[in-house]
């Protein structure tokens, strides 16, 4: 009947003009998306995504200290979809934090996709969504995710893909140069990346075998930040400000930087590239952030007899990095303190700066007791990360220390991807 037909190509010009609409704007919006994505990543200090030690309370101390971009801690996006609570706290923002990333793992693009839809429609804050590529940590790699996700081109293309689509903000990805740094192969994929609709790529400057040893490439990094249109984040061993000078004059090209383990040990790193300075806080004034950490962890995990232990749980693995800060005023200024090399012995110019140098858990614990009083005879504790304490263990309060070659494993999802 032609009532039908008529009503039947009604429908097809309708679902027509639709289809074509888009494409006539596309190239404006093209233009649109890559003046914010620019916003977004171009001339940013940002904190990397640090596992355990990138809490909400620790994230606020580098928002002060000038930190522009901060990430949530690595969630598992298996976990996420089957609404575990442990794993959707992690990605809870403070309203301090001003641009705002969740850092995600994920091995299947039918995960990707089902995380986007609930994001989409959960109410949380976010900004842009992070893909970890870079951890190397051997198990996370065997599930397919971090490392073991880059390895897969096709499985990682359709994960960005479903992202992009399935949820309305940007979706960056975090990588290393290749699984060996005596063959990287970044710049070989990185090209693509935007059209996938990336819309910003960091460049951990290691491969996947060297995890922390050696320095980062940032010659590699900046070799193939020329190979793509998208902003490039530089991001390995930066302290300060001497080194960002350095990378700025070596590698002109990079958008951005990121700061992960350098911020663990010196939160304040922001503030001195910011001003182009060297700080020199007092055994005081690092006290006294310490202090607020602990006020701002009660804040978050309860001021109960459960939230003190795990604000003291959480401050101690921030102390097994925090300790190992040479203060500028003893160092001498013509060598500036690296992430690698161990640092020297020292006595402080006071007792306080003595024992915040300490590697022994025991005074650890004891940093701790200044503000969140007696931890009890029961209380154990021994860092997730024992790399980044020189291989310390404890019982109880006591603790031995021996010296480890390995740097410390954080960043990026159990490691600094």
């Amino acid at each position: 009947d032609e009532a039908a037909l008529a009503a039947i190509r009604a429908k097809r010009r309708d679902e027509l003009s639709n289809i074509t609409e888009p494409q006539r704007t596309s190239a404006d919006q093209k233009r649109a998306n890559a003046a914010k994505r620019d916003d977004m990543f171009r001339n940013k200090l940002i904190l990397a995504p640090l596992t355990t030690v990138g809490n909400l309370p620790y994230r606020r101390i580098c928002v002060e200290y000038g930190a522009d971009t901060t990430l949530s801690e690595m969630a598992l996006i298996y976990n996420l979809n089957r609404t575990q609570r442990s794993e959707w706290s992690l990605l809870r923002r403070h309203n301090t934090e001003g641009l705002f990333g969740l850092q995600v793992a994920v091995n299947r693009p039918g995960d990707a996709q089902q995380f986007a839809k609930a994001i989409e429609a959960s109410g949380f804050s976010y900004d842009f969504i992070d893909i970890n590529c870079g951890c190397p940590v051997e198990l996370i790699v065997r599930q397919g995710c971090g490392c073991g996700l880059w390895e897969k081109k096709g499985k990682l293309r359709q994960v960005v893909q479903a992202l992009v689509e399935y949820q309305s903000k940007p979706v960056t990805i975090k990588c290393r140069i290749g699984p060996d740094e005596a063959d990287p192969q970044l710049h070989k994929h990185i090209g693509e990346y935007e059209e996938w609709g990336a819309a910003a790529v960091t460049i951990h400057g290691r491969s996947r075998k060297q995890r922390y040893t050696k320095l980062a490439n940032w010659s590699y990094i900046e070799q193939c930040s020329h190979l793509t249109n998208l902003p490039v984040i530089g991001n390995g061993d930066i302290m300060g400000y001497s080194d960002v000078e350095q990378h700025r004059a070596d590698a002109p090209n990079i958008s951005s930087y990121m700061l992960g383990r350098g911020a663990l040990i010196k939160p304040w790193a922001f503030k001195e590239i910011k001003e182009k300075t060297v700080m020199d806080p007092s055994s005081a004034e690092r006290v006294e952030m310490i202090k607020k950490y602990c006020n701002y962890g009660l804040a978050h995990w309860g001021a109960d007899e459960k939230g003190v232990q795990t604000t003291r749980k959480f401050l101690l693995e921030w102390l097994s990095f925090l300790h190992r800060y040479v203060p500028s005023g003893i160092v001498d200024a013509s060598n500036p303190q690296r992430i690698n090399e161990r640092p020297p012995a020292y006595r402080g110019r006071d007792d306080l700066e003595t024992l915040m140098a300490s590697e022994n858990v025991a005074d650890w614990i004891k940093v701790s007791e200044l503000f969140l009083g007696p931890t009890g005879d029961k209380f154990r504790f021994t860092p997730k990360h024992k790399s980044s304490s020189y291989s310390t263990s404890s019982v109880g309060g006591a603790a031995a220390s021996s010296a480890n070659a390995s740097s410390p494993e954080v960043e990026g999802g159990a490691d600094e991807g």
